[in-house]
C-alpha cells in the first residue's frame, strides 16, 4: 500500500487536471481534508528518506503508514458513499418509474372513469325515457279490460250489423211495394183518362144526335 501511495505521488503530475480533480474528490469526497494528508503523506515520505538516524526513519515511517491507514480508511468511506449514492439513484430510478407507472394507471383510471359516466348518464336517459314510457302506459287501460271492451264492441257491432241487415231487407221490401204501388197507380191513371175520353166521345155524340134529330118516315 505504501508503494502504491508513492507510485501515485509521483505520477500526479502526469495525468490531466480533470483526473487529479477526480481523484481528489475520490480521496477528500466529504470535505474532511484528506487531500492534505495525501500531501503530508509525501513530505513524511521525504522526511523518511532523507532521515538520518535510524530512529527517526522509524518515526517517519509510522507517521507514514498511520496517514496512509486515514487515507485508506476516507477512500473507503467515499466508495461506501459513491455506492450508496449508486442505490440511492437506482432506488430514485425505480421510483421515479413507479411514478410513472402510477400516473400512466391513473389516465387509464380517469379514462375509465369517463367512460363510466357517459354510460351512467346514457343509462339514466334511458332510465327516464322508459319512465315517461311507463306512466304513458299506466294510464292506458289493462289489456284484459281492452280485450273484454273489443269483446263487447265486437259483439255489438254484429248486433249493429244483423239490424242493419233487417233494415235493408225492410228497405228492399218497402222499395219493392213502393214500385208496385206506382205501378199501379199509373195503370189507374191510364184507366181513368181512357174512360174519362170515353165519357167524352159519349157525350159528343149524344149532343149531336140532339142537335140533328133524324127524319120521321110514313
Amino acid at each position: 500500500m505504501f508503494t502504491a501511495a508513492v507510485a501515485t505521488t509521483h505520477a500526479v503530475g502526469a495525468v490531466t487536471d480533470n483526473k487529479v480533480i477526480w481523484k481528489r474528490l475520490l480521496i477528500d469526497g466529504d470535505g474532511t481534508g484528506d487531500d492534505e494528508k495525501i500531501n503530508l503523506l509525501a513530505k513524511s515520505f521525504i522526511k523518511w528518506y532523507n532521515s538520518g538516524s535510524q530512529e527517526e526513519g522509524y518515526n517517519q515511517y509510522q507517521r507514514m503508514l498511520s496517514t496512509l491507514s486515514q487515507c485508506e480508511f476516507s477512500m473507503g468511506k467515499s466508495l461506501l458513499v459513491y455506492d450508496m449514492n449508486l442505490r440511492e439513484m437506482e432506488n430514485n430510478e425505480k421510483i421515479y418509474k413507479e411514478i410513472e407507472g402510477s400516473i400512466a394507471g391513473a389516465h387509464e383510471k380517469i379514462t375509465e372513469c369517463k367512460k363510466q359516466i357517459l354510460q351512467a348518464k346514457r343509462i339514466r336517459k334511458d332510465s327516464q325515457e322508459y319512465d315517461a314510457l311507463a306512466k304513458v302506459i299506466l294510464r292506458r287501460p289493462d289489456r284484459r279490460e281492452t280485450l273484454t271492451e273489443l269483446q263487447a264492441l265486437g259483439k255489438e257491432l254484429e248486433n249493429l250489423s244483423h239490424i242493419k241487415g233487417s233494415i235493408e231487407d225492410k228497405l228492399e221490401l218497402r222499395r219493392k211495394q213502393f214500385h208496385v204501388l206506382l205501378s199501379t197507380i199509373h195503370e189507374l191513371q191510364q184507366t181513368l183518362e181512357n174512360d174519362e175520353k170515353l165519357s167524352e166521345g159519349e157525350e159528343a155524340q149524344q149532343t149531336s144526335m140532339e142537335t140533328n134529330p133524324k127524319p120521321q118516315t110514313n
